[in-house]
Parts: C-alpha cells; structure tokens; sequence
C-alpha cells in the first residue's frame, strides 16, 4: 500500500517521480543508443538492397551480348530469320535453308476405336489387347489393363535413358497415340514394332500396311531429318536444331525456300542506352553513398525517448529526429571501401588485352573524372559511339575479358558482391529469414540488459515508496500522539 504525503503534506509521486528520473538516466541512454543502433541497421539494410539492385543491373556487363551493336534482317524471313552477336560483321551475305532439323514422328492413322465397338477411345479406356511393344533395345510389356494413358507412360518412360528418347502421349482429341523423340536430326531414327497384330492396331490404328514407312505388317520405322543451310555458298548441313551461329550471326532455319538477303548494319542505340541506364543507377547509388559519409553528425541532438516526446510537439519530434538521424553513415569504413574499389574496376587498366587494344574505361569515354568528384562516371557519348562501331570486339573484350586478368564487368561485380556481403554480415540482409549479423546480435544484447535495467527500476520505485509509506506512518504516528497529548495533558490549558 502507497501512501502519498497524507501526514506530511509533502508530494510524494513527484519525489519518487523526480528520484526516479535520475535513477533512470543510465536506461534513458542505453535506449538512445539502441535507437541508434537499429537506425543504423536500417541504413546497412537500404545501401545492401541499393548494391544488390546494382549488382543486378552489372551482371550484364559480363556477357558480350550487352554489347552487340548490330541489328540484322533477312529478305526472306518466312524461311530464314537472322539475329546478331557482337562479333558479327557489317555488310551483306546471301543464305538459302535446304532442310530442317526434325524429330522422328509417329502417329496412330486412324482413331482407335474400343475394344467393345462402342466408339473412340479415351485416355482412360482400358486398352484391352496384350503383347509387348518393341522400340529399339527396349521392350515394354503390355498386360492389356493399362488405359491408353498409362500405355503412353509406359513407353515415355521405358525409353527415357535409351538412344532416342521419346514423348508419348494419347490425345483424347483425336484418339490417337503421338510418337516424336525428343531430339531432332537423322540420328533419331527408331523403329516400333508389336508381337500382335491386335495390339498393334490398338496403337498404331490398324494392322495394315501404314502410310510410315513399314518393314513388315508389325513393325514401323519413322526417321527424324538434318538441318542444312548454305551461307554464302559454304553448305553447313548435320544440323540437329534449327540455330546456327556463322560469321558472327545466329540463323533461324524456319522452312525451306528461296535464297534470303542478310543485311547487317551498326546499331550501336542499344548497348549506348544499356550502358547509360547502368551509369544512371550507377551514379544515383554512389552519390547516396558518398552523401552518407560526408554527412554531419550532430552528438547533441541524441534520439528520443517516449518520455521526451510526450512533453514536445509532433514538429519539435520531427525536426529533433531529422537531426539525430544525420550522420548515421558518416566515414563508414564498408561504404568508403566499397565506393574506392568500384572506382578503382572501373578505372584500372584491364590485364590480358592484346598490346594495342582498348584496355581502359577511358578510351571509349567512360571515366570518373577528378578525384574530388567522387566515384561517379561521365560518358562521352560520341566516343563511346565511335568505339562499339569500329571496335566493337575490343569493347566486348574490355568488359568480358576472362583471360589473364578480368574484365570491368567481373571486376565491378565482384567488388559489389563484397560489399553487400560485408554489409550483411554487419547488418544482416533484406527479408532474410535469419539474421546473425553484428548489429542484430548486439541489438539483442541491448534488449536484455534494457530490461534487467527495468526490473532493477521497478524494484527502486518499490523501495522508495515502501521508504516514504514508512515516514508517513511514523509521521501520522507522531501526529496522532501530539493530539492524544494535546487533549489529554493540556486539554484544560
């Protein structure tokens, strides 16, 4: 029981109040500091997602098909179509499809009917004829209780590790069984045969002669077929897809036809504006980066706590915070290393370049400038134009380079891969389900001696109130007394 000051007639919640406040001081700044502390991972946490965003946008600066500035068209594109790489060659070529890749195909020629005579089949009628269905080496037993689906299944998977492998499948559509193997080319060939001319039937659709080339009544052969293209008057043929790359171009082979009219000319639009994109991201990310290290810290004006803000304004809070949010960053040693090694895989001269070749950022009109610009890059569009058009390898090769020494596109994504681990491991990562980061274990560390700081708090209070509830009792003891004297001793007086 708590007894406020009713014999003393002195305020005791606010003695206890103001005891109590200064006890609390240590707490008060163990809070700030935890403040802080999460302000700060939050900071960690929006530059690791700011890199991770970059990291993104630069791995396309590690394949040479970012580069390619060369656009293609083919006179003739229902038979041929023709796209780019970045080594291809301006100019004009003349290319003709002679044949097509294609898969070895078989199909049932007629709709199998039912086993009872009651119509089409479905997928899941019982086939309803037993034997064995030979293709290849492989054997596949048929009991005759598997519907047509599982027959299918069957097969699909019999074959699945043998040379060709199939697709089988039974279409309700059309109730028949579609055959194909799963590659293309002249080395697909296979041959289905049946030990009963019933179950063949139930398969293939009749027990006749087939408009597939056929061995015997039972057996039937299909053969998948080469691509073959001549470019410029060179026969490329073996083809078991229908793509190619030649001279720097990829064909598309669609359909035989008349000889088609490549034309390549520079286009140098789209890997300028991929590259300008990157710069943009680039130079936005450095600027935050480089903004949070120079920025002024203010020891001062130290987080609030939820005492201090009840007695302020919601404007007085947010010009109060505003201040002691700034300089969160400031001469971080993982952002200032991060912003100094970008710097440096983009300015340093890339190693393994043949003698005579661009190996610097610079020479295509990319570079950072002075140093007290910071990190940030400036780009000379012109020469960067002039560069992917009459060198555009050399380009390629200033930022894919693997041999001897790394290209700027490794380069810059490994130094940012480094510091976003660097700034995990500080901080933990952006919506990661675990988080064993400095920060968050010291953060933890802080909530438990937070709140043996409170249980410590909470028995203080306790102790001065029990203190003044005593000094009320003896004081309301003496009082009583000093009547009972009064009335008693000198009453008459």
């Amino acid at each position: 029981m708590r007894i406020g000051g009713l014999a003393t007639g002195m305020d005791i919640d606010q003695l206890v109040k103001d005891l109590m406040s200064a006890e609390r001081m240590p707490l008060d700044k163990l809070t700030q500091k935890k403040i802080w502390t999460e302000w700060q991972q939050d900071s960690y946490r929006d530059f690791n997602l700011s890199l991770s965003n970059l990291r993104t946008s630069a791995n396309s600066l590690r394949f040479s098909s970012s580069f390619n500035a060369f656009t293609a068209s083919s006179s003739n594109a229902a038979s041929l179509s023709v796209t780019t790489t970045s080594s291809a060659v301006q100019g004009s070529y003349q290319a003709e499809v002679l044949s097509v890749a294609k898969a070895a195909k078989l199909h049932s020629e007629f709709a199998i009917q039912k086993t009872d005579g009651t119509g089409a089949a479905k997928s899941t009628d019982i086939i309803g004829m037993a034997g064995t269905i030979t293709v290849g080496s492989v054997s596949v037993a048929i009991d005759g209780n598997e519907t047509y689906k599982q027959v299918a299944t069957k097969l699909q998977d019999a074959t699945a590790a043998a040379v060709p492998a199939l697709r089988v499948s039974f279409d309700d559509t059309t109730s028949r069984f579609f055959v194909s193997t799963k590659a293309m080319g002249s080395t697909e060939n296979f041959t289905m045969s049946f030990d009963s001319a019933a179950l063949a039937k139930q398969v293939v659709g009749t027990d006749a002669q087939t408009s597939f080339s056929t061995a015997t009544v039972s057996a039937y052969t299909s053969a998948g077929t080469d691509g073959k293209v001549v470019f410029d008057g060179i026969e490329i043929g073996g083809l078991k897809t229908n793509q190619t790359t030649v001279n720097g171009l990829t064909l598309n082979l669609l359909q035989v036809g008349p000889p088609s009219t490549i034309t390549v000319s520079a286009d140098t639009a789209k890997p300028i504006e991929s590259i300008k994109s990157f710069v943009e991201q680039y130079n936005k990310t450095i600027t935050e980066m480089e903004t949070a290290l120079l920025e002024k810290r203010y020891p001062d004006f130290q987080p609030l706590t939820d005492e201090q803000k009840k007695a302020m304004t919601e404007k007085e809070i947010e010009l109060w915070e505003e201040k002691s949010r700034s300089g969160l960053m400031r001469n971080d040693p993982i952002l200032r290393d991060a912003v100094l090694q970008l710097r440096k895989a983009f300015m340093d001269e890339v190693e393994g370049i043949a003698p005579g070749n661009i190996s610097l950022l610079s020479q295509i009109g990319i570079s950072t400038g002075h140093y007290s610009e910071g990190a940030r890059l400036n780009i000379d569009e012109d020469k960067l134009k002039k560069a992917l058009t009459e060198k555009p390898d050399e380009v390629v090769a200033l930022f894919t380079n693997k041999t001897g020494g790394l290209g700027i596109g490794d380069r810059v994504y490994n130094k940012l891969n480094d510091a976003i681990k660097e700034l995990g491991s500080r901080a933990g990562n952006p919506g990661s389900a675990i988080d064993n980061s400095v920060i968050t274990k010291k953060i933890k560390q802080m909530d438990e001696d937070i709140s043996k700081w409170q249980d410590r708090l909470s028995r203080v209070e306790d102790r001065y109130w029990r203190q003044f509830t005593a000094m009320e009792k003896a004081m309301n003891t003496m009082n009583q007394q000093s009547v009972w004297m009064q009335s008693n001793m000198f009453g008459g007086m």
